[in-house]
């Protein structure tokens, strides 16, 4: 098998390993975290669009990451839940699905980038530039923006999968919880350097240009929070973008650890459960870290438990 070249439409999945005993434990834990992940981030969306008050640039464009968590979490969860209960050798999935699911994981990851960009280029003009913020924040920008953002890494990530779709296959073991680019590039035993290239690439210049953006925006904040000595600014500014920088700092930290894993073979049940929880984490954490801790998202949301009350 491994030495000819066939097609083959039906993999098997690994998906989530677990020992018979575990299996209930993990199925809950994982249910419960899908769920809670569904219902904060779709209320939080609910509530921003619904509520007039909220329609401003920061909170609009805080909805691009709820949608994208609910996005990334949908697109591999689910999955991982039906295969809690059902023998390896019984999980099988069409490459089509595979390649779908593969593009889909990799979109959240790329697009969960360039949101917290956008977002900070939010920050930097409402700090440094209040005068000409409401000219520049248009609308019209925010669409333009969120457009930008989802569109970039969708082109990024919808040549990666092509690049992987274009070869053969030998092979019809995904050695992986879920699919991703490197479990459809390894079924092929043709040469996939050019996919090693611009997924190393791509991923790496993503990670740059949104770390360099980010800690250069927040740069030039910190310079003009401490050139005006304005109690209030400084306060409001710290506590916006303390909660952006732990978002973008787990976001970061847990993709790092999966490119990381992917140099050492050895550790590949490392890397496997780092990936689950690449789409487990930051999108359960978003929105406590950042949403909650908006004063006025907070306090909406008091009024509305209190009104339930």
């Amino acid at each position: 098998m491994e030495n000819e070249t066939v097609n083959l439409d039906f993999l098997q999945l690994e998906g989530l390993k677990v020992s018979t005993g575990s299996s209930m434990p993990a199925f809950v834990l994982l249910l419960l975290i899908y769920t809670f992940i569904m219902v904060s981030n779709t209320c939080l969306v609910v509530l921003i669009t619904m509520d007039r008050s909220l329609h401003e640039p920061m909170y609009l464009l805080f909805c691009n990451m709820s949608i994208n968590d609910v996005f990334g979490a949908t697109a591999i969860i689910p999955r991982l839940l039906s295969d809690v209960f059902t023998p390896s050798i019984q999980r099988h999935i069409h490459f089509y699905e595979c390649a779908f699911q593969a593009f889909c994981a990799h979109f959240f990851a790329g697009t969960c980038h360039t949101v917290l960009m956008i977002m900070a280029f939010d920050r930097y003009m409402a700090i440094c530039h209040p005068l000409q913020y409401a000219s520049i924040m248009t609308k019209k920008m925010v669409v333009t923006l969120s457009v930008s953002a989802w569109g970039v890494s969708f082109v990024l990530i919808a040549i990666l999968v092509s690049l992987s779709l274009r070869l053969s296959r030998c092979r019809c073991i995904v050695d992986n919880p879920f699919c991703d680019n490197a479990s459809l590039f390894k079924l092929s035993c043709e040469n996939v350097l050019i996919n090693h290239i611009y997924g190393l690439g791509t991923a790496m210049a993503t990670m740059a240009c949104s770390f360099c953006s980010i800690m250069l925006t927040y740069l030039r904040i910190a310079v003009v929070c401490l050139s005006a000595k304005n109690q209030t600014l400084n306060t409001k500014a710290l506590q916006t973008c303390a909660t952006h920088l732990a978002v973008y700092i787990i976001l970061l930290f847990s993709g790092a650890i999966i490119i990381i894993l992917h140099r050492f073979p050895d550790l590949s049940d490392h890397r496997k459960l780092a990936s689950i929880l690449f789409h487990v984490v930051p999108p359960s954490m978003n929105v406590v870290i950042y949403g909650l801790q908006i004063k006025a998202v907070r306090q909406k949301v008091f009024v509305m438990l209190r009104g339930k009350k």
